[in-house]
């Protein structure tokens, strides 16, 4: 006789086989759910440091005498500033606000969402606030080249390599030779 897990669903069944774990749905959520806190945490710690430096560049005496065009480039960059920290603080209201609602599975997949359009608006975000810093302190045209590789690192360190690893497949192979999913078919994006 086999046991029902606390989700309510045996763990035989191939909805929880397709995914490679033995995990309800609600359990996978869960697990989901502590990964992306843990992500969270790092990047609006970042977030947090970058725009208290932002805020704090308005208020220093050598801000009156930057040319209009860093001026500009500022407000650019606090305006990014604020929506990145909008972005990565929003998965945390989206929780709190659908607790209790068992709507888990679905605030898990927003707040996943939400999380790589802070990303991509914190890469804006650097390359921007590189802008502002190296004219500043090169007056000259290499402020562009150096932040144009520094935003291609960038690229490449967040969203080129995950890209790579997907095109690659590196799902792991099932005893019949298939990659991990029903029908042989690679997980989804929400799937891990």
């Amino acid at each position: 006789m086999g046991r029902i897990p606390a989700g309510g669903r045996d763990r035989d069944t191939p909805k929880t086989r397709a995914t490679g774990r033995e995990e309800t749905e609600d359990e996978r959520a869960d697990r989901r759910w502590g990964d992306l806190l843990q992500e969270l945490r790092v990047a609006q710690t970042g977030v947090q440091i970058l725009f208290g430096f932002l805020l704090a560049v308005v208020f220093q005496s050598r801000f009156a005498d930057l040319p209009t065009a860093d001026r500009n480039i500022y407000v650019v960059t606090v305006m990014l500033g604020s929506a990145t920290a909008a972005a990565l603080i929003g998965p945390v209201s989206y929780h709190r606000l659908l607790t209790g609602r068992r709507m888990k599975p679905q605030t898990v997949t927003w707040a996943s969402r939400l999380t790589v359009l802070g990303l991509v608006l914190l890469f804006c975000t650097m390359c921007s606030t590189l802008l502002l810093i190296l004219r500043v302190a090169l007056h000259n045209t290499l402020a562009l080249w150096l932040v144009g590789a520094m935003a291609l690192w960038f690229l490449i360190c967040w969203f080129v390599f995950p890209v790579w690893a997907l095109i690659r497949g590196n799902a792991p192979a099932d005893t019949e030779g298939r990659t991990s999913g029903e029908g042989g078919k690679r997980p989804g994006r929400d799937e891990d």
